[in-house]
């Protein structure tokens, strides 16, 4: 029984052996999962054209081996495309998203465009890009990875250029559009500085025309040149890209010539009327200034020994230092042709009168040295004339009364010292006191007397006389005032009741305090 039942299951075996061939069809048909798809229907019951029975892992290469499907293998080899990117099992992975089994009509691709990233291939999405529809650049009946994929495949009948800057559009523009351009200028053999990056490119690159730009100033800026090409056409050498105004030219350390005052502010053509680098110039004032000359070249060519670039108002000479004739008061506002009437250089006498006499109001009766009374101040000004030196010296009222009021004119050796010739005007006396002021006034006060009559005349004034007015006595010119008087009777004879009788001899009888009182002394 054993023995019937071993070889009835061999010969099970051997029959299915023998009729494997035949039934092969029929069997896979019996294990199948589900119809294949419309596109793989011819692949029914030839499930060994896509899986390996024998070894699973080698089930994603018959998926990419069936319809060569290289550019995929390499994708994914090389992990760029969509296919190299996404993170897929390392077993199995195309049936993840791919699917069989499900029918004629089903759909083998897990694929929605609402759902698709992208950012997950190798062209990201960025800028316009974004909001643009798919069919734009992924056309019908192609495959997704035939869309182009460079700017210019896309872009060519926009390129404004023509192809003259060839096809790397990227170079310049950005994704957000054709006006933002992020092109690094920089990065070429002409960097853009100061004013160059803010002007418009048309300004350089006419008509879109890119390459053979002038590189040069002057190729650009010729018709901008105000020195009309007399400085040559190297504008760098003087000028930046900042501004034409500003220069970056050292006077001092490029032309050895360095400028100062007023040579900063002058224009360039005022000196250099040719051109710039064939005329050579002196730097010697006077061959610039030759017409500014005030002293007609008879002060010498030598300019900077007296004048500075501030101007020719600021002098920078020094006359006290640089001669022995140091200027004082006035002479150092005095104008130089004042003095120097002819070459600078030519000698000047010192004195003042050489340079006074003919406005010398004295008309040279004081002599020539007018430093005796005068300074450079001014004539009239801190005259230190000592008047006590003189044969007048002023004292009293003498001392602070003008000049004027005794000289009347300026030539005061000719004034007269006495008293009467001056006060004459101011005599009360009506001269009838003689003209001697002096013997009762003195300079401090016409009020202030110091005659005194007793001792200074033989008539001594005592008793009435004393208190009388001169006038009662004086009542004609005094001539002499030790001039005597002979007797009473001179002054009182109109009061000599005696009428003579008596003589001329009063006192013998009266005194001077009263005719009433009577000396009677004087009879005996």
């Amino acid at each position: 029984m054993h023995r019937y039942l071993i070889h009835t299951i061999y010969g099970f075996f051997f029959s299915l052996l023998i009729s494997s061939v035949c039934m092969a069809d029929s069997l896979e048909s019996i294990f199948s999962p589900g119809e294949l798809s419309a596109k793989h229907k011819s692949l029914d019951e030839k499930c060994d054209n896509c899986h390996d029975t024998a070894e699973k892992t080698k089930q994603d290469k018959l998926c990419l081996n069936c319809h060569d499907h290289k550019d995929i293998a390499n994708d994914i080899r090389q992990n760029r495309g969509f296919h190299g990117r996404i993170k897929m099992p390392s077993q199995n992975a195309c049936k993840q998203c791919h699917r069989e089994h499900r029918g004629r009509g089903a759909e083998i691709t897990a694929f929605t465009v609402a759902s698709f990233d992208h950012n997950n291939t190798d062209f990201k999405l960025k800028g316009e890009h974004v909001v643009l529809d798919c069919k734009t650049c992924h056309k019908q009946n192609k495959k997704y990875r035939e869309a182009p994929s460079t700017c210019y495949s896309c872009h060519k009948k926009q390129d404004i250029h023509k192809g003259s800057l060839g096809n790397k559009c990227e170079k310049c523009h950005v994704e957000t559009g054709w006006k933002s351009s992020g092109f690094d200028h920089d990065k070429t053999d002409f960097p853009l500085r100061g004013g160059h990056k803010k002007i418009s490119c048309q300004l350089c690159h006419i008509n879109n025309e890119f390459k053979n730009t002038p590189k040069t100033c002057f190729q650009c800026h010729n018709l901008n040149d105000v020195h009309g090409r007399r400085y040559g056409t190297k504008c760098h050498t003087c000028h930046t890209e900042n501004e034409w105004k500003k220069t970056k030219f050292d006077h001092a350390r490029d032309a050895n010539y360095k400028l100062t005052g007023k040579h900063l502010t002058a224009k360039c053509d005022s000196c250099h009327t040719g051109y710039l680098y064939k005329q050579k110039l002196s730097t010697v004032c006077f061959n610039c200034h030759r017409n500014d000359d005030e002293h007609k070249g008879k002060n010498g060519k030598k300019c900077n020994e007296c004048h500075n670039t501030r101007g020719w108002g600021t002098s920078q000479f020094d006359h006290n230092k640089g001669t022995d004739f140091p200027l004082t008061g006035k002479h150092k506002t005095v104008l130089c042709d004042s003095c120097h009437r002819g070459a600078v250089d030519k000698k000047l006498p010192k004195d003042c009168y050489s340079c006074h006499k003919y406005s010398d109001p004295h008309s040279g009766k004081l002599g020539g040295n007018c430093a005796q009374c005068h300074n450079t101040y001014g004539w009239n000004k801190k005259i230190f004339f000592d008047h006590d030196i003189s044969r007048f010296p002023l004292i009293g009222i003498h001392a602070v009364t003008a000049c004027e009021e005794c000289h009347l004119t300026q030539d005061y050796k000719g004034t007269d010292m006495q008293c009467f010739t001056c006060h004459e005007s101011n005599d009360e006396h009506k001269g009838r006191l003689g003209q001697n002021c002096g013997y009762c006034h003195n300079p401090n006060s016409w009020k202030t007397w110091l005659f005194d009559h007793n001792k200074q005349t033989d008539f001594k004034l005592d008793g009435a006389h004393a208190d009388i007015e001169c006038y009662s006595c004086h009542r004609t010119r005094t001539v002499k005032l030790s001039q005597s008087i002979a007797n009473c009777s001179n002054c009182h004879s109109g009061d000599d009741i005696h009428e003579g009788s008596f003589g001329q001899y009063c006192d013998r009888c009266h005194n001077t305090r009263s005719f009433r009182e009577l000396n009677m002394m004087g009879a005996r």
